[in-house]
């Protein structure tokens, strides 16, 4: 079999199940273990796979930069917002991370709600300079353009003088066995870094982010509080995700 029909095999087996090991591509394609690495190297160097322990998983499509991870699930984001929103009590100290779903969060906060927010997101403090109750707490540090979010020594010293109740984390990729995880090392410290910081940590996962990895991970999954998600999550990777400790809610 050439390459290029093992390259398409592949992508064809991640696509049906989510999941590809390389030592059942090896039997089934009558090749060695070491061609399928190799093949899954080169597929992940292309970006269409993020290979793993034994085998790859889908490459996640909220890896692309802020701007283009706007049109992703719209929709999706905006319902998640609506729940998200509704998780903010009044007098609460809550950590906000950058990203599209945050974005909807910040959008959609009740007119009324006097809490106090901190962001290492621009985006997210410039969304709220309109709120009437709402403290900004701006976390500083070098801005990571891909994202729009401030990484780096000067981001962590903000962060570890502050105790939240509550971190509304943003992730590009959710997988039961390799976790939370992002597309930059600084970006994923300081995630990892809010959840330490915080009571509590809650998930805003859009159906895209579902059974996908990226590079670098954030905290395994048992870290996480309450994941949210929408009707259009597929039923076998949300039961794969279930675990005791873990509140899972649907948004309309």
């Amino acid at each position: 079999m050439l390459t290029e029909q093992r390259h398409l095999a592949i992508l064809d087996e991640l696509q049906l199940s989510g999941r590809v090991l390389a030592r059942e591509l090896a039997e089934r394609l009558d090749v060695s273990e070491d061609t399928i690495r190799r093949d899954l190297r080169d597929l992940a160097a292309r970006g269409v796979l993020q290979r793993v322990h034994g085998g790859a998983l889908p490459v996640s499509p909220a890896l692309a930069n802020l701007a283009r991870r706007g049109a992703i699930a719209v929709d999706e984001k905006r319902a998640l917002g609506r729940l998200a929103a509704s998780l903010i009590a009044d007098g609460q100290l809550v950590f906000v991370d950058g990203g599209t779903s945050t974005l909807a969060l910040v959008q959609q906060l009740p007119a009324t709600l006097r809490a106090t927010i901190a962001t290492h997101s621009p985006v997210i403090a410039a969304a709220l300079i309109e709120h009437p109750t709402v403290e900004v707490l701006m976390l500083g540090g070098r801005l990571f353009k891909h994202s729009g979010v401030a990484v780096g020594a000067g981001v962590a010293q903000a962060i570890q003088a502050l105790r939240a109740d509550c971190y509304f984390l943003g992730v590009t990729g959710v997988d039961a066995e390799f976790g939370l995880s992002t597309g930059d090392a600084e970006e994923a410290q300081v995630k990892a870094l809010l959840m330490a910081q915080a009571a509590e940590t809650v998930l805003m996962a859009s159906s895209d982010k579902l059974g996908k990895v990226s590079p670098y991970r954030v905290a395994p999954l048992a870290a996480l509080s309450t994941l949210l998600v929408t009707p259009q999550a597929d039923p076998a990777l949300l039961d794969a995700l279930r675990r005791p400790g873990l509140d899972v809610r649907v948004s309309d």
